[in-house]
């Protein structure tokens, strides 16, 4: 028996993507090899042959039986060698739970429960100028030509980042909608220029549409405007949006700070707190 929870094997398989029979990115070799030198476990002997015996369900297998010494090597194998491992970098949710499932089992791990600095892959001063000074623009604008310069410029901004839309924004009136792939998980966008704050029904309807796609998709709700704290309140917790406001995009681009690290740190604290808005100057003091 281990110290494992149905719910930290739940998420470990999320973060491993072990939803389609694989894990991660090994093949058939690394697969075997990180078993064989780094946990000393024969992983494609037949006891671990679960089911259709897919690298999958010989993880689970394996994780039915192992100590937590073997398991502590297994994760600690994962975390150092990802890059090895995984096409796609490692997130900064992988990483911390890789991390505390260690500490659990017994293991030292570097200290990381905290983002590195932001700027570290911060773009272009003259990009970040660009986008500021595009934004005062939009700003200035009647509200009846706002929402084509606003859908602009989120492209723009995207781009700058290295995030392009996966899908053309679709506008209607001053809403616009679309969706980009961060770290393999699928987020819906809805971005909303008005005068007033967004409220608790708007929240709702952006809850709903997001309850009519895959499980697995999340959503990014920008308002320029902001959100009404009561109607924060009333949405409630346990939902899969954050939220960002004009001031989080003036200040991520005045401190050049990375957009993939503000949506993992956004990400991070709503799953600890409930809370969807937690501002770019709280999450980077």
């Amino acid at each position: 028996m281990n110290s494992l929870t149905h719910i930290e094997k739940q998420k470990l398989e999320r973060e491993l993507r072990m939803d389609g029979g694989y894990v991660l990115d090994f093949s058939n070799r690394t697969f075997e090899e990180l078993f064989r030198d780094v946990v000393g476990v024969p992983i494609y002997d037949t006891r671990y042959a679960l089911g259709s015996g897919s690298k999958a369900n010989r993880m689970r297998a394996f994780w039915q039986v192992a100590t937590d010494d073997q398991l502590r090597a297994l994760f600690q194998g994962i975390l150092e060698g990802w890059d090895l491992y995984s096409r796609a970098p490692m997130s900064e949710a992988s990483r911390a739970l890789l991390q505390r499932t260690i500490k659990k089992l017994g293991g030292c791990v570097a200290a990381m429960d905290e983002p590195e600095d932001a700027t570290d892959t911060a773009i272009d001063p003259k990009a970040s100028e660009r986008l500021m000074s595009e934004l005062l623009r939009v700003t200035a604008l009647a509200p009846q030509t706002r929402g084509y310069a606003y859908e602009a410029f989120l492209k723009d901004l995207f781009n700058a980042y290295g995030l392009a839309a996966r899908a053309s924004f679709r506008l209607t009136g001053e809403q616009i909608d679309g969706s980009f792939v961060l770290h393999h998980e699928t987020y819906l966008l809805e971005a909303k220029w008005q005068n007033t704050t967004v409220g608790v029904a708007e929240l709702h309807t952006f809850e709903g549409k997001l309850g009519e796609k895959a499980a697995w998709s999340r959503g990014l709700f920008v308002s320029n405007s902001g959100f009404a704290p009561d109607g924060l309140q009333a949405f409630g917790r346990g939902k899969r949006l954050i939220c960002m406001d004009g001031f989080d995009l003036s200040e991520m681009l005045r401190r050049r700070l990375s957009f993939v690290k503000v949506v993992d740190m956004k990400v991070r604290r709503a799953a600890e707190t409930g809370n969807p808005l937690l501002s770019v100057r709280e999450l980077f003091p």
